[in-house]
């Protein structure tokens, strides 16, 4: 109880003293306390100030232009974090954060990726109290990045491709594995695409991304074939660019592509199947025959170059050429 009265101390003289001024005040606060023993006086001003500076802090990231989806999974990852620790914001300490992270490791069994998410999250909120003046320093400052071990991610061959076109007993299934494989879009950017969205003349449409970004995406001719057949023998009004099979015709989502490649994967005795792959073995295609980095960057709408080199995989076989033609 001391400290977190030390620390309050310190909040309310943050804009007051310098940091020298400071670390000279909390030593004298340290020294005068150091027989006082003091008890919490019960009450309920610790959930409720916690709950007000998440949602400022849910606030300023939706004004940053941060999607839905972002802002529940920052909301509910941090809200889980406060109800573990019971303290008050202004209160949490390394040790508090440091002993949560591995703890929800150790109970959950998560990977260390998950981790690092939450350690990310983590540390924009306690950096924003910070920016904020709410907190003197952020509590996430020593706690650094999860190391995680690279792992090698298949892309689909050639082969698997044909397998699965071939596999296909209706034409929507067709279009859409040909719209994936030839655009690399993310499946959240299919499933938002409507009829006129789709250039036919010039083979291309546009998509919108993360963050409500557009950019412009590119098919080749055997998608365009096997769209305009999709959609030519469509009857429904819907203006949806992939539909349910069944009626009423409805938008399909998400959870309806995944599902319905994950079909065709376990009768192909194909594993993993799913939208994200078609995305990563465009990126490493794309870059085996020799595409600029920087133009894969666009295409795939990464804002990141680092993001763009983890999602193209080198192929190994183009590696061992290249030191026989350079190095052998």
């Amino acid at each position: 109880m001391i400290e977190n009265l030390i620390k309050e101390v310190e909040q309310a003289m943050l804009n007051v003293l310098d940091n020298e001024q400071l670390t000279q005040l909390r030593k004298v606060l340290e020294y005068t306390f150091r027989n006082v023993v003091v008890t919490q006086k019960q009450n309920s001003s610790t959930e409720s100030n916690n709950v007000t500076l998440l949602s400022n802090f849910i606030a300023a990231k939706k004004v940053e232009g941060c999607s839905v989806n972002s802002l529940g999974y920052y909301q509910s990852t941090i809200n889980n974090a406060l109800k573990k620790i019971s303290k008050e914001v202004l209160h949490i300490t390394t040790d508090d954060l440091r002993q949560y992270l591995n703890n929800y490791q150790v109970g959950s069994g998560a990977s260390k990726v998950t981790v690092d998410n939450i350690r990310r999250i983590l540390s924009s909120f306690f950096s924003w109290l910070e920016e904020e003046n709410y907190i003197v320093k952020s509590p996430m400052r020593r706690i650094h990045k999860v190391k995680v071990g690279k792992t090698v991610k298949e892309t689909y061959t050639d082969e698997t491709l044909e397998l699965m076109r071939d596999h296909c007993d209706n034409s929507r299934d067709l279009a859409l594995i040909d719209l994936l494989s030839s655009t690399g879009m993310r499946v959240g950017e299919l499933v938002k695409l409507n009829r006129s969205d789709i250039d036919f003349q010039n083979r291309e449409c546009v998509v919108t991304g993360k963050g409500d970004k557009q950019r412009r995406v590119y098919f080749d001719a055997r998608t365009k074939i096997h769209l305009k057949k999709y959609l030519d023998c469509r009857t429904d009004t819907n203006e949806a660019l992939f539909v349910s099979l069944l009626a009423p015709a409805e938008r399909l989502q998400i959870s309806g592509v995944e599902i319905r490649l994950r079909k065709i994967g376990r009768e192909l005795n194909i594993s993993k199947v799913h939208p994200h792959k078609f995305r990563r073995t465009l990126a490493t295609m794309a870059i085996d025959k020799g595409m600029p980095i920087e133009q894969v960057q666009h295409l795939l709408g990464h804002q990141s170059l680092d993001t763009t080199l983890q999602y193209a995989m080198v192929n190994e076989n183009n590696v061992k050429m290249s030191h026989h033609k350079y190095l052998g």
